[in-house]
């Protein structure tokens, strides 16, 4: 990120950057399209170059290189394209409500305090300005000095966002050598590897950082539904989450049409998500005409960021195909 002071008057960016994504091979596909058209069409339209890492990782690095407003054209036309997946997926199941479009971007870990401000206060600003949700992985991508930082919304949202990051990067170079993530090949007949890898890159909501092995088991019981001991008793899972913390709530609306695979069969998955993450999780009941549900999650802010956390990663594997009801 060089150039920063090529800064135009009105505040907007004016440089050339580099900006890597983290996607897994599905979503590598997507962008690539049939014999290369939909990249091929990308990299013409905005002026960015797009290169994807070659192997056999179930997750690659997609790096975008270019002037600013090329960069901001390559995200928008990526993340309409996640869309139209979204959309064309949503078809033929009875899902009605659409997902957000989520990207993962990787930035070196010393650019990220600067990301997040003073007790939060600089992503807050970016959520609330437009409209995105941006997480910040609390660890460090394996072998590397970079974190994934997740971005969710509608395209539109995802842009405007990406300028705010850019923006907030720019002013705040690396710190030191960067080792960039490199994603690992997956060995033949062990499938596990990939959901290990892709854990890093399920930032939990909140400023909790949780070490690589927990995000993995985190993910694990959301995918697979294995059993963990509840975070809020005497020896965790997870050590480091404080259940004696001050309690507070947090409230989710969640659609009519998804509250069935967060509930479960016979209350087993919502059970689940109480003992593990150790917070209190009510389900409002359904209003006439309303098409969402009111979810409010009650207890230490670590719990509370879990709870959150299983939710989501419920949600996506259900929107996505991943999980099982």
């Amino acid at each position: 990120m060089s150039d920063k002071d090529e800064m135009a008057s009105d505040g907007g960016l004016n440089v050339t950057l580099t900006l890597r994504l983290l996607m897994h091979g599905k979503e590598v596909g997507s962008i690539i399209g049939k014999k290369g058209e939909t990249v091929k069409k990308m990299r013409e339209e905005s002026g960015a170059r797009i290169n994807i890492s070659e192997g056999s990782s179930p997750e690659r690095i997609v790096t975008i290189t270019g002037p600013t407003e090329g960069i901001f054209r390559a995200f928008s036309m990526i993340a309409e394209k996640f869309e139209e997946d979204i959309t064309a997926a949503m078809t033929n199941s009875n899902v009605t409500s659409k997902p957000p479009v989520t990207l993962r971007l990787v930035f070196p870990g010393s650019q990220c305090g600067s990301l997040i401000g003073k007790g939060g206060s600089k992503i807050k600003e970016i959520r609330e300005t437009t409209g995105a949700q941006v997480q910040v992985a609390g660890d460090m991508l394996p072998d590397s000095t970079e974190r994934a930082v997740t971005i969710s919304g509608t395209p539109r949202a995802i842009t405007q966002c990406v300028r705010h990051i850019c923006s907030v990067m720019l002013e705040s170079p690396p710190k030191g050598a960067t080792i960039p993530y490199r994603p690992k090949a997956m060995p033949a007949g062990n499938h596990a590897v990939l959901q290990q890898h892709s854990a890093p890159a399920f930032a939990i909501p909140g400023q909790y950082a949780f070490p690589h092995q927990d995000l993995t088991k985190l993910h694990q019981l959301a995918m697979q539904h294995i059993p963990l001991p509840s975070l809020g008793q005497s020896n965790p899972t997870f050590p480091g989450l404080d259940a004696s913390a001050p309690t507070s709530s947090q409230e989710l609306a969640i659609p009519n049409d998804f509250i069935g695979c967060i509930i479960g069969r016979q209350g087993s998955k919502i059970n689940e998500i109480r003992q593990v993450s150790g917070a209190h999780i009510k389900i409002a009941s359904a209003t006439d005409g309303s098409a969402m549900r009111q979810v409010t999650i009650t207890g230490s802010p670590a719990s509370i960021s879990v709870a959150q956390y299983l939710i989501n990663a419920r949600l996506s594997s259900v929107v996505t195909g991943l999980g099982v009801l």
